[in-house]
């Protein structure tokens, strides 16, 4: 089986939604599945130079290939005529095109391109077909949808979802659609690497995650400043960056170094590698109160890792945590989330027990090489059905 995997781009920069390309691209390798990568040489939307890659050669990595090419005419948007040739010219040499991310234009043109070209393609939205997402630039996005997006629902041969709720909320603008619900996969730690933050006497609080406005930081920053104001201890890290939204990130850093958790916080920023992993590892409690957030990888690392988490209902893996009894589940309101880092908080002992659940669901729902499993079923089917 040979199959294209199609991403606007894999830089760190536009974190783990690209990244997890690389993660199932490796894991089909090893079961099996020839598989390239066609993605850009995008590194961010304000300025930062391309990555620095070969441009339209394949490179080895991992068991699969990567190609990558620039972007032209239009940067900004992450769009590459070079790619959309590259696909119109080989797709006949593929068996599927999974393509990941919706009101992206080199992925809706991707998806045109597979139709013309009698290529069967899935589509991975990324959270796009969410009501709170489609919101956002409103307009555009309804023009958008009727010239491109729609007709490319229409004549995909699944769109694969990555929980049951985001299935159940996303628009599809009408259109009768086969759904597949497949989680993505982590990285699941194999070390114990030192420390990047100082001993604290105090339970260790982590927020990992896009420092941007859907990630519930304005509920967070509250519930914590009035967990302090009732006599509660610990220590705070907040470890993320958003090249994106830039003053929105030094709008968070301000409000946390000009509020009495300065005393109480690290200001990581972006980390990767080692130093990820040990946060993820060593913090007593991981919390990320999303507005939405159609999966939510970072708490799914945090499972892996055996930190138990505090999440809110937007999350749409909650009710996976809530009945597996790896967390903790708050509402969208300062009030819930405050009560619900209290509990959590209050118990060693439960923080613990439900950390070891952490590990045990996401070794056995949110390893890799279960997630291409699933992924390699799904292809087949398809493909059968196409025969």
């Amino acid at each position: 089986m040979r199959i294209l995997q199609i991403v606007p781009s894999i830089s760190l920069v536009y974190g783990g939604p690209s990244q997890m390309v690389l993660g199932l691209s490796a894991a089909l390798a090893r079961a099996g599945v020839e598989v390239m990568v066609l993605t850009t040489d995008s590194n961010g939307d304000t300025g930062q130079a391309p990555l620095d890659v070969p441009l339209d050669s394949p490179v080895e990595q991992d068991g699969y290939q990567v190609r990558y090419f620039r972007c032209s005419p239009f940067r900004r948007y992450k769009f590459s005529l070079d790619l959309l040739g590259w696909l119109y010219q080989h797709a006949k040499e593929f068996d599927l095109a999974h393509i990941h991310a919706l009101f992206s234009p080199v992925s809706s043109c991707a998806a045109t391109v597979a139709r013309s070209r009698s290529l069967p393609y899935i589509l991975r939205p990324l959270g796009t077909l969410d009501p709170a997402d489609l919101q956002k630039k409103k307009q555009l996005k309804q023009i958008y949808a009727a010239l491109l997006e729609k007709p490319n629902i229409a004549g995909a041969a699944a769109i694969h979802f990555t929980s049951l709720q985001e299935a159940n909320v996303s628009e599809r603008f009408g259109v009768s659609t086969k759904d597949l619900v497949i989680p993505l996969g982590v990285q699941l730690p194999s070390s114990n690497p030192p420390s990047p933050i100082p001993d604290s006497p105090f339970p260790t609080l982590l927020y990992m995650s896009r420092i941007d406005p859907k990630k519930g930081l304005n509920l967070l920053l509250p519930a914590l400043e009035n967990l302090l104001a009732e006599g509660f201890k610990f220590h705070f890290v907040l470890a993320g960056g958003n090249p994106q939204d830039p003053d929105y990130e030094a709008k968070i850093k301000a409000q946390v170094q000009g509020s009495p958790l300065v005393e109480y916080a690290t200001i990581a920023g972006f980390v990767t590698g080692d130093r990820k992993a040990s946060l993820l590892q060593q913090a007593d409690l991981f919390v990320l109160p999303s507005y939405y957030e159609n999966f939510g990888i970072a708490v799914a690392e945090a499972m892996a890792s055996g930190t138990p988490v505090v999440i809110s209902d937007g999350v749409y893996i909650w009710q996976d945590v809530q009945q597996a009894e790896a967390g903790w589940v708050a509402s969208l309101t300062v009030e819930s989330l405050k009560e619900t880092l209290r509990l959590a908080l209050s118990n060693g002992e439960e923080r613990r027990l439900r950390g070891e659940r952490a590990k045990e669901y996401a070794l056995s729902h949110y390893s890799w090489d279960a997630i291409a499993q699933q992924t390699i079923a799904a292809y087949k089917e398809i493909l059968s059905e196409r025969a």
